[in-house]
Order: C-alpha cells, then structure tokens, then sequence
C-alpha cells in the first residue's frame, strides 16, 4: 500500500484553495491553516479592504478576489478567473454566511430567502462551478461550514437552521456524485468557537456563557484554529478515504447532555 510520510499526508502543496468568507472569523482561520500547510490560498468576500488586509497578514502564497456569492450567475466568472491567474481550484470551502436571530413566527419570507440564497443557493453556485474541472482531473475536495444547528434544534434561528441543516444534506448528495470521480465532499460543523464577535456577545450575557460552557463536555470554547486544522484534515491526503462526512469540531457538545 501506498502511504505518504506523516507530514506528506496532511499536506497541501501544490493546491490552490479558494475560500468564500475568507476575510474574517472561521474562514479566515480555514485560510491560515490551508497556507500553513502549503496551499495557495485565495480569499473570497465583498469587503475588498478587509480581504486585503487579511491575505496580507497570511502572507506570500495568498490573494483575493471581491465576490458577493448572493450573485449567482457570476459563480462560473469567478472560479474561470481563478483559473486562468493561479491554475486550477482544486479545494473549494464554502464558508461564507449570515446570520439571523429571531422568532420563527416573526422571520418574514424575505429574511429566510436571504438567508438560504447565501448559504445554500451561493454554495450550490460555486460547487457546480467549480466540481467539473475536479471531475475532468479526477482530483478535488469540497468543504462546508456546517454548524451545530446542522445536527439540532436551536432557538431563534430557523432560517439560519434551515440552511445549515442543508448544507448537511448537500454535502451527502454532492459526495453521492462527485466520489466516483474522485471529488470529496465534506463539511466540518464547529462548536462554540472564540471568535472576535463571540467573545462580544458572552461578555455581554455571561448567563449564555454559562449554559454554553455547561452542556460542552470540554467545559470550554475552541478557538478559530480548531476549525482550520480540521478542514487540512479533510482536505489532506490523509481524508483520502473520507467522504460524506460532516465532522463536528464541537468540544463534545453534539454528543454531551
């Protein structure tokens, strides 16, 4: 059997990903990580000031391009552009997202098609326009930002729990698809995570922090890295037989009580 050394087998080198949401947060912690382990990395969002500033504190190897994924019809101009300066996209994270706290009773048509058509109808865009050249060069990986809301209920937030249990679907019938022709397709689906604006919310409302830390196994948030390192898992040599799957990073929360 053929089996890469241990560093070759989580490696990136030679890779080009291109991340939506890539400015800030997670994504940009999935972007870090792809560059850490060799990738090319092209970060993806509509602030071009903030996406600048992100790729250059990433360094060499990484670049931008301004995208809003809402614009469907200009998915297939993206991933050519990308193409045609860098070579071939050959890992795609679907990571961009909004998000929208209220009652169900009281989100209006219009909120949950916004919040769909970012998630899912902007994923699905850059995923069919994308997927064909990986299924011509029998080579690519896929990821998905999931989230717990993927794997249960949470309240206050159905449009954003619709579309996030989506994309576990999707993740299951693009990997259904693409597998055969050598494109892996999964997702990870992080926990409470530290971020910037995470840590803002508890701040301000330390009894949410409290029931967050007490029904987390591991008694703590993760940080952004978790959710990189995760995602150069699955986009790894090592993930080579792995598809399908969306991976909570979550502290234990899916499964905690």
């Amino acid at each position: 059997m053929n089996t890469p050394a241990f560093p070759a087998a989580f490696s990136l080198r030679h890779e080009t990903a291109l991340i939506t949401g890539g400015g800030t947060g997670i994504g940009l912690a999935i972007a870090t990580a792809m560059h850490a382990a060799g990738a090319r990395v092209v970060l993806v969002g509509r602030r071009e000031s903030e996406l600048a500033a992100a790729a250059q504190a990433i360094g060499a190897g990484a670049s931008f391009r301004v995208h809003d994924v809402t614009d469907l019809d200009a998915a297939p101009a993206l991933i050519a552009r990308v193409t045609a300066e860098l070579g071939p996209v050959t890992i795609l994270v679907n990571n961009a997202g909004i998000h929208l706290k209220k009652p169900a009773v009281e989100t209006t048509t219009a909120e949950f098609e916004r919040v769909l058509r970012t998630h899912v109808l902007g994923a699905h865009a850059l995923t069919a326009a994308a997927a064909p050249g990986m299924i011509e060069r029998k080579s690519g990986s896929i990821l998905f930002t999931a989230s717990m809301a993927s794997l249960f209920g949470l309240p206050l937030v159905i449009a954003y729990t619709a579309a996030k249990a989506a994309l576990a679907g999707m993740v299951r019938g693009y990997a259904v698809e693409f597998s055969t022709h050598g494109v892996r397709v999964n997702a990870v689906a992080p926990g409470w995570i530290g971020t910037e604006i995470s840590r803002q919310a508890l701040e301000g409302d330390p009894k949410r922090r409290d029931r967050i830390l007490a029904r987390t196994p591991m008694g703590r948030l993760g940080v952004p890295a978790d959710i990189g390192w995760a995602a150069v898992y699955l986009a790894s040599p090592a993930a080579r037989f792995v598809t399908g799957v969306t991976l909570p990073v979550d502290g234990g929360v899916s499964i905690g009580f």
